[in-house]
């Protein structure tokens, strides 16, 4: 199989759940976690004379992330019914956008693995109701009818990704996006934040798109990126194989690494679109749209320039530090208690997402608070302890979520930084190493390390190295 004769074309449609205390059309609750089918009434479950209307925040924050993402807003638009029956559809439709959606036009600038940015269009945002939740037992399928009518907005790339790398980066991106901008708060978990991916496949150099197949409701970035690879193989595989591409939408089964076949991909045409005679034009006027506009949060991209002139960053340490709300948050706090932005975006980078990373936890899930982190910070800062000593005592920190106070008075860790015992130290240093010293005034100046390296084991590594290093050259040279 020679992957490399083609060339895959990704275009990804994100469903983002609003922030709203209420459903898209009624007052029932958007909450997760109710007991089934009590967030619920006559409007969210179609019952017969009830009425829809319009929840003017979700409509407010559904701006929020047009002008988050470059869009263009359009003064007036039209709602839809999209017809089709599913056992968790309680109307026999669902209340969305079609051809004239509310926003158009816009764009997210992601950054790859090489360093290189890439500009991704987004084609449409659109609003649109959830539906019901269908839960499959053993003994069958139960219909939970609380998620019915949660507001969403559908965000629909253009298909501008080329692998599995950039349609990963365009999620994240996205999904921080709207969480610095409080549209959504991105609950992977919960489905808040869902994901459709359209994949196709062409020989290099073509410019006529392959059939389509979708891969439905993936719910994290990295089984998105695993889909997405494995979809590209499979559909190289099929046609050098000699079969047929056929549109479908398929699932991604995570336990077995393989996309399956849910059933075969619907046309516009067959939800058979119609205006909903039951909800009126939406209308954003200009006045409105400036004072969102006016009351936006800061977005990432601007994060990251305050962060590079306020704490003197490079451009990829303020990218990494404000690719999430939280982190960017945490960060802030630590700076704010000890002072110190570059000693605080090492230790947050290096040491703190690191250990985050290989225990495959979030920021939001640390064990080490910003106060304790800016503690240990402002110790090395004063020389109570060496950067050395403070790796260990932050090792202990995440294991334990201890202060570094206790864990340094514990373990006795506290930097040795008496110039008359360091030079005890030294001199017993010199004294038992009599060969090395001769060889040092015969001008084998590197011996310097090798005496402060045994000085430095003879204090189990908690002598201050910069008197350290100065009591030896001056004891050696006397």
């Amino acid at each position: 199989m020679s992957l490399e004769k083609y060339e895959s074309v990704i275009g990804l449609e994100v469903h983002a759940q609003l922030m709203t205390q209420s459903k898209m059309f009624c007052r029932c609750p958007n909450q997760f976690g109710s007991s089934p089918n009590t967030n619920v009434c006559p409007v969210c479950t179609g019952q017969p004379g009830s009425l829809p209307v319009i929840n003017k925040k979700a409509i407010e924050l559904g701006v929020r992330a047009a002008v988050a993402l470059s869009c263009e807003i359009h003064p007036e638009s039209v709602f839809a019914r999209k017809n089709y029956f599913y056992p968790d559809l309680p109307k026999g439709y669902q209340i969305s956008q079609y051809e004239r959606p509310y926003s158009t036009q816009g764009h997210i600038v992601v950054r790859l693995k090489s360093g290189d940015e890439k500009r991704i269009g987004i084609t449409r945002i659109h609003f649109e109701e959830d539906a019901g939740k269908s839960n499959h037992e053993s003994y069958g399928t139960l219909v939970n009818l609380n998620r019915a009518g949660v507001p969403l907005i559908e965000i629909v790339s253009e298909p501008d990704m080329r692998n599995a790398h950039e349609a990963g980066q365009y999620l994240r991106a996205l999904h921080s996006i709207l969480r610095y901008a409080d549209i959504c708060d991105g609950n992977m978990e919960e489905g808040n934040f869902r994901c459709d991916a359209n994949i196709s496949v062409r020989l290099r150099g073509t410019e006529k798109f392959g059939t389509k197949v979708e891969l439905k409701n993936i719910n994290s970035f990295k089984f998105v990126e695993k889909a997405i690879e494995y979809e590209i193989q499979r559909q190289v595989f099929a046609i050098e194989s000699g079969e047929k591409i056929i549109q479908q939408t398929r699932s991604w089964n995570s336990g077995k690494n393989v996309t399956e076949v849910m059933r075969e991909k619907e046309q516009a045409h067959d939800y058979r679109y119609f205006p909903e005679p039951d909800l009126p034009k939406l209308m954003i006027s200009s006045k409105w749209f400036e004072q969102i506009k006016k009351e936006m949060p800061e977005l990432p991209k601007e994060a990251c320039e305050r962060f590079k002139k306020a704490f003197e960053l490079s451009d990829y340490d303020a990218s990494v530090l404000t690719s999430s709300k939280e982190l960017a948050k945490y960060f802030e706090a630590v700076v704010a208690h000890c002072k110190n932005g570059k000693a605080s975006a090492n230790w947050v980078m290096n040491e703190l997402l690191g250990r985050l990373n290989a225990a495959g936890r979030e920021i939001g899930d640390t064990p080490v608070s910003e106060t304790q982190l800016a503690a240990l910070i402002k110790k090395i800062d004063s020389g109570e302890i060496s950067g050395k000593i403070a790796k260990t005592v932050f090792e202990e920190m995440f294991a334990t979520s201890k202060d570094a106070s206790s864990i340094i008075k514990d373990k006795g860790l506290v930097q040795i930084s008496d110039p008359a015992a360091l030079e005890s130290v030294v001199r017993k240093i010199i004294e038992g190493n009599p060969s090395q010293f001769a060889e040092y005034k015969a001008g084998k100046v590197k011996l310097l390390g090798f005496f402060v390296g045994q000085a430095m084991k003879e204090t189990k590594g908690q002598a201050n190295p910069a008197l350290l290093n100065e009591l030896v050259k001056k004891l050696l040279d006397s």
